[in-house]
């Protein structure tokens, strides 16, 4: 397969399970610049975890609209590609993440209308395509006119999800899934619901988690992060201990739901009584960085299952537009575009 596009990363197969073909994919990364890399890695490690041996092949573009420092900037433009490169670039799938909003009303983002002709690209190339977070509410947004809700706090730590019936995406997880969310804003799921969109897990806390939009695999829409490592939650909570010592926000931060131990929890608590009487940015050298940098990640497994799904949706395109007669690589069947009944 010829790429204009040379940056990027390939995971070569395990030996025995090669494929000539690795499938390719387009990642999107529209994170700050301080989860840029760690945003690299997390989507490395869990695509490695998730291929079974199958050859990938990941390509990095980025929207020039979203607001970067000079670090940032220099950082995408030796690693990554502009998204215009992406619109002569073979690839069998995409993942798009989202960003912090900077605005109340996501069509008056910087980067709205870029955005918008990435939706209408993927949709024209019927490019199989993963919304996460903020990415989810400007496709649904753009696409079926569904405006998102402000939630009265952030929603923030590892919630409990039910499958709400069956779904190839979802073969190989458990009946619950914990999966991390990080957001200030909701995709409501009663109007998903009327738009004609399945929701795939949900949960009383986070509403939708999973969905997709009539029962097809082509947009997989999702508001949490299961691409999440062990320790983002914890780097985003210290982040935003810094802002409230900074200054920056005015209340201190409420820990992640359900993701520290109940010891390490108590630890925090303290931190954040001193916080509170001696509000400087000095005291974040006392902040138990270390004690929280090995908090669990009981989303994973159900994060390979859901990435493994999806490259074998990959695989069996690909082998179909190839003319090849056995697909390899992958421990999950091919699920088809159709809804799962017209399997």
């Amino acid at each position: 397969m010829s790429l204009r596009n040379p940056r990027g990363w390939c995971l070569p197969s395990s030996p025995g399970n090669s494929n000539r073909h690795p499938v390719v994919i387009g990642l999107v990364n529209n994170m700050p610049d301080s989860a840029l890399q760690s945003t690299e890695e997390q989507f490395r490690g869990l695509l490695a975890d998730a291929a079974h041996g199958l050859e990938i092949s990941l390509r990095f573009f980025y929207l020039p609209e979203i607001p970067r420092s000079q670090a940032g900037r220099s950082h995408l433009i030796t690693h990554y590609s502009e998204i215009g490169d992406l619109w002569s670039t073979d690839v069998d799938g995409l993942i798009v993440t989202g960003t912090e909003p900077q605005s109340t009303a996501l069509s008056a983002e910087p980067y709205w209308s870029t955005f918008t002709r990435l939706v209408d690209w993927a949709e024209n190339h019927r490019i199989p395509t993963i919304w996460s977070c903020l990415a989810a509410h400007c496709a649904v947004q753009y696409m079926d006119g569904i405006r998102r809700d402000a939630l009265g706090k952030k929603l923030f730590g590892v919630f409990e999800c039910t499958k709400r019936g069956h779904h190839p995406v979802l073969d190989h997880c458990p009946s619950t899934l914990c999966i991390p969310h990080s957001r200030q804003n909701d995709a409501p799921e009663e109007a998903l619901v009327l738009a004609g969109y399945q929701i795939l897990t949900r949960s009383p806390d986070t509403g939708a988690d999973i969905f997709v939009k009539n029962g097809a695999t082509r947009h997989l829409f999702l508001q949490g992060h299961p691409e999440y490592d062990a320790g983002a939650l914890a780097r985003e909570y210290r982040r935003d201990v810094k802002r409230f010592l900074l200054g920056r926000r005015d209340s201190y931060p409420d820990m992640p739901s359900g993701y520290f131990a109940t010891d390490v929890a108590a630890v925090l608590q303290v931190f954040r009584q001193s916080a509170l009487k001696n509000r400087t940015i000095e005291l974040l050298s006392e902040f138990p960085a270390a004690l929280i940098a090995n908090a669990p990640a009981p989303w994973r497994r159900a994060a390979i299952a859901i990435y493994g799904n999806w490259l074998s949706h990959l695989l069996a395109r690909k082998s179909v537009d190839l003319g090849l007669t056995e697909s390899r690589g992958l421990r999950s069947h091919a699920y088809s575009e159709l809804n799962p009944n017209q399997r």
